[in-house]
């Protein structure tokens, strides 16, 4: 998070040479032609992004979760040909950074994967500085560093630790999010500084990042096309934070009519003495099922989707037996609570990746290792 930034992995100096920068240099480089896209969508196919593509290309009326924006589509190729081995060996040894990062993140409320920002920012190490003055995984300047509550002196430079440096970064990024609403715009302004993404905002009269991208800093455009390339290498999918707040809404209300339409197809017996009610937060089926002494499956056939939607804005209609409705209601405060501490605690193991310590192979050494943090961090 410099303005400007500095990338410390991986030939970054070099990263859109050749094709991608010829694509992206000007505002009427997005016009790529026809030869060129189909080459770059049977790359990104052959690579395990088949199912980002439908046979027309780009949908718009389609949740751009589900597949790859045709503007970002050249520079997610050269980025694969030129960093996925390193970022598909990273997913080896760096269990244990992500997995507390994910649980520092989830207890603000964060998405997860915005742990991929320390990937690019700094390749996950803690002794990374930038030529402009930033320091860490999270790549803070002295200022911001302070404002978010790290100590920085001659004697101490927290930006160089992990936890601290993480809590740190989460507070910033929910800050932005806070002025901004929009995850791509955030991902802009911590790389350029929310002031040049509302100056953007204002010359293109529009909050879309395809449509101001070109009125922002060019490495700060990078910067965002970097994040989603490296999160559909490491997540082998778009979400949240690789969508617009529209594409985003957009998605979450295609899920909402999946949902109705499944719920519509539960047997009549099934709903028999049953009844509803509204909730909304980050509630988890299995804490939820477990804390009534409920079967999960009939959890999951009466609440379909419910870990995907009842955190999104509108909530989830929940449904359960009589019983055990009136049951929710007195706790739902404590299961809530459960629910959260389940996230945090879970957050690394719903990823995948091996908890397991960095390989001896000289690209992370033992000093940059994150602590291992205490439950609830």
């Amino acid at each position: 998070m410099r303005f400007p930034s500095t990338i410390s992995f991986l030939l970054a100096a070099t990263l859109l040479s050749g094709t991608a920068s010829a694509h992206f240099s000007t505002p009427e480089g997005h016009k790529t032609d026809t030869a060129n896209r189909q080459a770059g969508t049977a790359s990104l196919q052959d690579k395990g992004f088949r199912d980002l593509f439908g046979p027309a290309g780009y949908n718009p009326a389609t949740p751009y979760a589900t597949q790859l924006n045709p503007q970002v589509m050249p520079f997610v190729e050269d980025y694969l040909k030129r960093h996925e081995k390193h970022l598909q060996q990273m997913k080896s040894w760096a269990g244990p950074y992500f997995d507390m990062m994910d649980r520092v993140l989830a207890s603000y409320g964060l998405p997860r994967e915005l742990k991929y920002l320390a990937v690019i920012e700094s390749n996950l190490q803690a002794t990374a500085l930038s030529w402009a003055g930033a320091v860490g995984p999270w790549q803070f300047m002295p200022a911001t560093g302070r404002r978010m509550g790290l100590a920085i002196s001659s004697r101490i430079d927290e930006r160089t630790d992990y936890l601290k440096s993480t809590h740190a970064a989460a507070r910033y990024l929910r800050e932005l999010y806070n002025e901004l609403g929009d995850w791509l715009l955030v991902i802009a302004a911590y790389n350029g500084g929310p002031g040049n993404v509302n100056a953007a905002i204002r010359k293109a009269n529009s909050r879309n990042f395809w449509q101001l991208q070109y009125y922002l800093p060019q490495e700060s455009r990078k910067h965002v096309k970097k994040f989603i390339s490296t999160h559909y290498i490491m997540e082998g999918a778009g979400g949240q934070t690789t969508s617009t707040k529209a594409e985003w809404a957009k998605h979450q209300q295609t899920m909402a009519e999946h949902v109705q339409h499944a719920q519509s197809n539960v047997p009549a017996e099934m709903l028999a003495n049953t009844a509803t009610t509204e909730v909304q937060g980050r509630y988890h089926s299995v804490v939820v099922a477990n804390a009534l002494n409920m079967d999960i499956v009939l959890f999951n056939q009466l609440n379909p989707g419910f870990d995907a939607l009842v955190n999104g804005d509108k909530g989830y209609t929940l449904r359960l037996p009589n019983d055990k409705l009136e049951l929710f209601k007195v706790n739902r405060f404590h299961i809530l609570y459960q629910s959260v501490i389940n996230t945090m605690r879970n957050a690394g193991q719903q990823q995948g990746y091996p908890a397991e310590k960095p390989a001896a192979t000289g690209k992370t050494p033992a000093t940059t290792r994150p602590p291992v943090p205490p439950a609830g961090h």
